[in-house]
């Protein structure tokens, strides 16, 4: 099957699998599973590995669905384990508690949820949202039992920081392959700046609609707002004493700043043995390791060592139900781009022509859906966009930056069941997959929406 009618048996097995999951309780694993397995066998996908009449090999469904599902693993599997694990160790020896008292003492405690946006805006800049997300929810949830805000009020606020960056603002791949591709790759503190404008208007988006939300939503991990002081008190005097500021930081601001150098040493193109070493520890999985490194150090400090392999033990049955349904996301995804579907859009790009800083937004949108990953959505969507530049009025440099800016907003706009970092925002956030659409998904939907918005009025502006 191809084409159109493809689309349309995307969209139906979208909403069976919705459905399934919410109102038939069957499990996330296996509804993604099913759904994945049949929808790449009406798509046309062969039952096993064959060769076409050039000698090329075409994957077959239980390949596929392999390649999905083991690239999910590869590429976040064990970052989700290891910033699990800082998170457990920072909660045992009291240090998400004082990183939440040091949070609240510099944004007062009436504004946690927009201290967790700007957070994770921040961390995203050189950080993937996903791991972003796996790095601070320890802070998250710290700051809602220290206050008694909304958790999920403040689980949308840090996932719409980490996704507006992410798909804004170089150095994450996505936005910087669209800026090479469209031509612009060496004006990258253009693209870098007007990342940062484009952010304002769904950053207060994403704020509102976090604290909308919140008071509509409520997550397994809501704390009681008379209990909080309550507890508060005997959580320190459970503790005996709370790590001082660098300690209790250090596990969660020294991978950043590792991966932080990783992507500038990239950007700037750098060679030889300090700039490999600087890749090498900024790479998400060994960043993360030395920031478990400085965790092992605070159970030290706190005389909790002999309580590692517990805490291990503990996290890893904790974050297996994530790493697996995450991994079914990674496989519909997979399954989608093994279909027709993406060169079929590919293939009649033309017919959004005609509405110019419109077209790399809708069509980045459409990708993204369909596909799952946002960098994916972004960097082909800028191929798309590439050679239409001049056709849609946008060939100046500032315009070619808002047209990078117009396909980072699509490739928001929706995360979903296909999407890892749906997975992981829901997951984490205490949420089940149906309060995940009320939540993450809609969240995606006003951020991509807000930020078009602003790109619109800017290109009215910009020239």
């Amino acid at each position: 099957m191809t084409g159109f009618s493809l689309i349309i048996v995307f969209v139906l097995a979208i909403i069976i699998m919705i459905v399934a999951i919410s109102k038939f309780n069957i499990h996330p694993f296996l509804a993604i599973m099913a759904v994945s397995l049949i929808l790449g066998l009406i798509a046309g996908i062969p039952l096993v590995d064959t060769v076409d009449a050039d000698g090329k090999k075409i994957s077959g469904i239980t390949s596929v669905i392999g390649a999905g599902f083991s690239g999910t693993f590869s590429s976040i599997g064990i970052v989700i384990i290891l910033g699990a694990l800082i998170g457990s160790i920072l909660e045992q020896t009291g240090a998400a508690m004082k990183l939440a008292d040091m949070i609240i003492k510099l944004v007062g405690k009436n504004h946690p949820v927009l201290a967790m946006e700007l957070m994770g805006w921040v961390v995203s800049i050189p950080v993937f949202c996903d791991s972003g997300f796996v790095i601070l929810n320890p802070i998250r949830k710290a700051l809602v039992d220290r206050t008694g805000i909304s958790s999920v009020a403040m689980t949308v606020g840090l996932s719409s920081g980490l996704y507006i960056s992410h798909v804004f603002i170089p150095p994450t791949p996505g936005p910087i392959a669209a800026a090479s591709t469209i031509g612009i790759g060496d004006n990258l503190l253009l693209v870098m700046g007007m990342g940062a404008l484009c952010s304002i208007l769904p950053l207060i988006a994403g704020y509102f609609y976090a604290n909308y939300i919140g008071n509509k939503v409520k997550a397994n991990d809501e704390s009681d707002k008379n209990e909080v002081k309550q507890t508060y008190e005997q959580l320190v005097k459970e503790y005996e004493h709370l790590p001082n500021g660098f300690i209790a930081i250090a596990p969660i601001i020294v991978p950043i700043i590792l991966m932080a150098l990783n992507s500038i040493v990239s950007m700037a193109k750098m060679t030889g043995f300090l700039a490999n070493m600087l890749k090498f520890l900024g790479t998400p999985i060994i960043a993360l390791t030395v920031g478990t490194i400085f965790g092992i150090v605070q159970l030290v400090g706190a005389k909790k060592i002999d309580k590692f392999y517990d805490i291990t033990n503990g996290t890893l049955k904790t974050v297996g139900p994530i790493l697996f349904v995450t991994a079914a996301g990674g496989v519909l995804g997979k399954v989608i781009a093994s279909t027709d579907m993406v060169d079929f859009i590919t293939r009649n790009a033309s017919a959004f022509e005609r509405i110019g800083i419109f077209f790399p937004f809708i069509l980045a949108a459409i990708l993204k859906s369909a596909q799952g990953s946002s960098t994916v959505a972004i960097t082909t969507t800028a191929g798309i966009v590439a050679p239409l530049l001049s056709v849609l009025g946008l060939g100046s440099p500032v315009r070619a930056a808002l047209a990078v800016m117009a396909i980072g907003a699509g490739a928001m706009t929706v995360s979903h069941a296909n999407d890892s970092y749906f997975w992981v925002v829901t997951n984490f956030g205490s949420m089940t997959p149906e309060q995940g659409y009320k939540t993450q998904t809609v969240d995606t939907l006003i951020l991509g929406l807000a930020g078009m918005l602003e790109i619109f009025v800017l290109s009215l502006i910009l020239h």
